[in-house]
């Protein structure tokens, strides 16, 4: 069998040290030991697991939705040099002694230079797919056993081969859920909230968490990207911001615009969300977000907190023990879940509530 000895783990470009550092703890944390190798801008690095058969329990048995700037991720080994006029045979003979997989994804970096390969990805895969169905590599399994063949191509020759766990891992290629800008939205800000609610919150939760008729709160609100989702939602909202408002939104009836500081409004009464995106010291928004939900003044929240150009890594540390250390105090457990979205920039999304 191929020897599988490490991890390669996607990231947004420019993050690779903040996926380093989060593997590096999450791997430790259950007795992984290794490290990383990595380029800055390349979307991409290695986790060198330096113990033998380590790398598969790493994918099988590490929670995957417990990682913040890890897009998505495989076991694999050596970078394979294949000859282009017989990728397929060449191929075949490297996944001898791979466990059987359910189905196939070809990824790429998501650079300016990784994403010329998306065509070559896709029509090379639906090719290889054929024919590893045909020779009975490719098996349906029940998804939370099943194994994900997965090929990253850095260019038509040079291809990491490895899998993943199909429930252990994103549940779109390169981690990257397919949205469409709504023409009418006041802002492109308004597609974080929408992949938030796909990250975060199970679709059959949604006529209950989401619910037609219900309460929010949007802190730094204006021009109303994040209030048009809540809105489309038939969410009745309270937007939070001294600056000015879309007309349109104003015109549907739904929202109350309150021109205040968005750190010192508190609601007449608990919503059933509050969510916000203010651009201010991301511990500061941390103990408004515990504030809230430890207060009662919504059922969950959904934040960003905005991160600094160095020590990215230790500053969402900081931020997660203060509310950690908020949450002991009011003697509450709590669920929190981030994730750096494919629409989030220099910032990671947040979900918090009582549990």
């Amino acid at each position: 069998m191929s020897l599988i000895n490490r991890l390669l783990l996607q990231c947004r470009s420019g993050f690779e040290k903040e996926a380093a550092a989060e593997i590096t703890d999450q791997c430790g944390s259950v007795g992984i030991y290794g490290y990383c190798t990595l380029n800055e801008n390349d979307g991409y690095l290695f986790f060198h697991i330096q113990q033998e058969g380590y790398a598969e329990k790493a994918v099988r048995e590490l929670r995957f939705r417990e990682f913040i700037f890890i897009r998505q991720w495989m076991a694999c080994g050596d970078c394979q040099q294949l000859e282009r006029e017989d990728r397929v045979s060449q191929i075949e003979a490297y996944i001898q002694g791979f466990p059987t997989c359910s189905d196939l994804w070809v990824e790429h970096p998501d650079t300016t230079d990784g994403r010329e390969l998306a065509t070559f990805s896709r029509k090379f895969g639906s090719a290889l797919a054929q024919t590893l169905r045909k020779s009975g590599f490719l098996q349906k399994e029940k998804p939370n056993k099943a194994l994900r063949l997965v090929l990253f191509v850095l260019t038509g020759s040079d291809i990491y081969i490895g899998y993943s766990a199909v429930a252990n891992s994103a549940p779109w290629p390169l981690g990257i859920p397919r949205l469409k800008f709504p023409k009418k939205a006041p802002s492109r800000s308004t597609l974080k909230l929408e992949e938030a609610w796909h990250w975060f919150i199970p679709k059959n939760e949604w006529d209950e968490r989401l619910a037609h008729g219900s309460r929010a709160v949007d802190l730094g609100a204006a021009p109303g990207g994040w209030t048009w989702q809540l809105v489309q939602r038939s969410m009745f909202v309270a937007a939070v911001d001294n600056g000015p408002m879309q007309p349109d939104l104003m015109e549907t009836g739904q929202v109350n615009h309150v021109q205040e500081d968005a750190y010192k409004f508190i609601p007449d009464q608990p919503v059933n969300l509050m969510v916000c995106d203010v651009v201010d010291k991301p511990i500061k928004t941390a103990d408004m977000a515990a504030d809230w939900v430890i207060n009662g003044w919504c059922s969950e929240a959904i934040f960003n907190l905005k991160l600094p150009m160095k020590q990215r890594y230790q500053e969402v540390v900081a931020c997660f023990n203060l509310i950690a250390e908020r949450f002991m105090k009011a003697g509450l457990g709590y669920e929190l879940s981030a994730k750096h979205l494919y629409h989030d920039r220099e910032e990671i999304t947040c979900l918090l509530r009582i549990r």
